[in-house]
């Protein structure tokens, strides 16, 4: 069987919340209005643990100042924030990780709820070449535009989108052994279709369902 490793990103493998983080990144630039932005950023970072946020609305809000910016600042930005924001915040524990399934010949897969722009460059300073990630839509420009292209990889959403990666790759699920790890009750989904999932610095909720279940919880770092 094909040994399949899955990661989720924010909590999980990094102990900040990337899509947060980068919010945060940005009214520091000074391209927003600080206290509207970090009301809205605030509630759906709150609407998002609690499980009920509107990923289409968070898209939008959240890739609005890319959009206003263009590719150029935002692409540079994107690099600021790499050095000083998560560069500093991957752990050598979660290089580890990675490293060992990749060394036991698992595929290894980020597959996260944040969308490809912020996600793509940290998925490859942590060695990770392939993501799942909420796909932007490209406008006639060649920019984004603030929609979400295809299915979301959110909630049940995560399961879609790799049944399609499954699909492209020709795989079978049933010939898959597959491995997830996450912190988010969010990922319940996709945890509960898996092999072996793993409650990786576990939420709240996630902890008590894996407790519930006898799922192995993985205290990897403290979170933020």
């Amino acid at each position: 069987m094909q040994k399949l490793t899955l990661f989720d990103l924010d909590h999980t493998l990094l102990p900040i919340d990337s899509d947060y983080a980068w919010g945060e990144f940005t009214m520091r630039l000074g391209w927003v209005d600080p206290d509207l932005f970090k009301e809205k950023n605030d509630r759906f970072y709150t609407e998002y643990k609690n499980g009920t946020l509107d990923i289409n609305e968070y898209v939008e809000f959240a890739t609005q100042t890319i959009r206003l910016m263009g590719r150029l600042k935002a692409e540079q930005a994107h690099e600021k924030f790499m050095q000083e924001v998560i560069n500093p915040a991957i752990k050598k524990q979660a290089r580890d990780l990675i490293e060992r399934h990749q060394n036991a010949g698992d595929r290894v897969i980020i597959i996260t709820a944040t969308n490809e722009f912020v996600t793509r460059p940290i998925a490859r300073a942590l060695g990770v070449s392939e993501l799942i990630a909420v796909g932007l839509q490209i406008n006639e420009t060649g920019w984004i535009n603030g929609k979400i292209k295809g299915v979301p990889s959110m909630r049940e959403g995560k399961v879609t989108r790799l049944k399609q990666w499954f699909a492209e790759q020709g795989y079978k699920w049933e010939n898959m052994d597959i491995t997830f790890y996450s912190d988010s009750i969010n990922d319940l989904p996709l945890l509960s279709a898996v092999n072996h999932p793993v409650a990786t610095n576990p939420d709240e909720k996630l902890r008590a369902w894996a407790l519930e279940k006898g799922w192995p919880i993985l205290e990897l770092f403290p979170v933020l």
